[in-house]
C-alpha cells in the first residue's frame, strides 16, 4: 500500500507528485519532530509600488499577512515545522527598519486543494489548487476569506483576487525560487514578492 506522506502540499499533489523536482520533494516533505526546515535568503522584491493601496495592506500588516510598502533586495529567513499534518511557516523579513514576521498555516483539504491561514492572529484565509508544471510545484486561488474585526468575510468570486504561487528549483544546486502574485479583476496587481533562498533541516536547539 502506497504511504500517504503527512504533508499538505505532497497530499494534495496525490499522482502529480512523481513530475516534482527532487530538491522541491525534499522542501514540502513533513519536517520529522523535533527538527526544524531553515530557508535562507533574499526577496529581490516584495510588496506593491502602487502607494494607494499601502493604507489597505497596512491594516493586515500588523497580523503578519502581508507587508505594506515596496521592498527591494530583503534578506529572509523562514523556519518550517509539520504540526498535527499542518506545515506551520515563520518567515521573518530583516528590513532596514526592523525585523517584519509573517506566520502561516496550510492544510490539506479533498479535491486536491490546500488552505493556507496567514497572520496571527489569522487575518486571510486562501484555498488553492495545487498543481506541477515542468518540475514546480504551482498554487492558484479558488476561494479568499478575510477576517476583519473579527469576523470572517468571504470575497465573492466575482471581486475576489486571483493569487499565485510558483515554487522552482534554480539551476544552481540547493537554490529555490519562490514567486508569488496578487491580482484583482479591473484593479491589476496587488501583491507581490519574488525570491531565492537555500534550505536545510536541523534538529531544534533545547
Amino acid at each position: 500500500m502506497d504511504h500517504v506522506p503527512q504533508s499538505p502540499y505532497l497530499r494534495a499533489l496525490g499522482e502529480q507528485r512523481p513530475g516534482l523536482h527532487p530538491a522541491l520533494k525534499t522542501y514540502f516533505s513533513p519536517v520529522p519532530r523535533g527538527s526544524v526546515g531553515i530557508g535562507e535568503g533574499v526577496f529581490e522584491r516584495v510588496g506593491t509600488p502602487r502607494r494607494w493601496l499601502w493604507p489597505a495592506l497596512r491594516m493586515l500588516q500588523g497580523s503578519g499577512a502581508v507587508l505594506s510598502g515596496w521592498h527591494e533586495q530583503v534578506p529572509f529567513t523562514v523556519r518550517n515545522r509539520t504540526i498535527a499534518g499542518r506545515t506551520v511557516s515563520v518567515r521573518t523579513l530583516h528590513l532596514p527598519g526592523g525585523d517584519w514576521v509573517m506566520k502561516d498555516a496550510v492544510s490539506a483539504r479533498p479535491g486536491g486543494r490546500v488552505v493556507d491561514q496567514i497572520g496571527e492572529p489569522i487575518a486571510l484565509a486562501v484555498a488553492f489548487d495545487v498543481g506541477v508544471d515542468e518540475h514546480a510545484l504551482t498554487l492558484r486561488s479558488t476561494a479568499i476569506g478575510v477576517r476583519l474585526a473579527g469576523i470572517r468575510v468571504r470575497v465573492p468570486r466575482i471581486f475576489a483576487p486571483v493569487v499565485r504561487l510558483r515554487e522552482s528549483a534554480e539551476k544552481q544546486a540547493g537554490v529555490q525560487r519562490v514567486e508569488l502574485t496578487v491580482d484583482a479583476p479591473l484593479v491589476g496587481r496587488l501583491y507581490e514578492y519574488a525570491g531565492t533562498f537555500t534550505f536545510r533541516v536541523e534538529q531544534e536547539q533545547a
